[in-house]
């Protein structure tokens, strides 16, 4: 039986976590990206799109749900900040 790396919504929480963002406990993939999004500051821009970076071109498999909330919630934020 072949064992696949997965990034589902509690790594992605804890991920966030580790960089510093304050997310509720039980919250949903999407949830957790929009508190990582308010008061997005240039340093914290940075931590995220590295940590979204590395999410997406690792091995691992990313599931929807993540994807979903990382794609419709960071990426537009990230590319929003980027533009400033």
């Amino acid at each position: 039986m072949m064992h696949a790396d997965l990034i589902d919504q509690d790594d992605l929480l804890g991920q966030l976590r580790a960089l510093g963002f304050e997310t509720p406990a039980g919250a949903s993939a999407e949830q957790a990206c929009e508190c990582a999004v308010r008061g997005l500051s240039e340093p914290r821009a940075k931590a995220l799109k590295v940590m979204v970076e590395q999410m997406y071109t690792s091995s691992a498999t990313i599931l929807p749900d993540v994807r979903k909330a990382i794609d419709k919630q960071l990426l537009p934020a990230l590319a929003q900040f980027q533009n400033r």
